[in-house]
């Protein structure tokens, strides 16, 4: 871990850069006045994330449009905090 001034990292910036980049420094840190204030790191790439598809496949029964819709008075209850429509 290289340490390097405020001025000197201002100066010698894309140097500072191209050892980040080429590997040859795995971080420097930037001080002012003696005390570390920043830190110079590279720079990784995120992770591509997959998307999972089917994850709650098997959990819910299935259900047509007018099952659905038919829940619509149980829950319009239970947000109004009444008792729900016996079936």
């Amino acid at each position: 871990m290289t340490t390097v001034n405020m001025l000197q990292a201002k100066t010698t910036l894309s140097r500072l850069v191209d050892a980040i980049e080429s590997g040859a420094e795995s971080e420097i840190v930037i001080a002012r006045n003696g005390k570390p204030a920043a830190k110079l790191v590279p720079l990784d790439a995120p992770g591509k994330k997959s998307i999972r598809f089917g994850l709650a496949e098997g959990k819910y029964p299935p259900m047509d449009f007018e099952a659905f819709q038919a829940m619509d008075a149980e829950i319009e209850a239970m947000f109004l905090a009444e008792d729900p429509p016996r079936k």
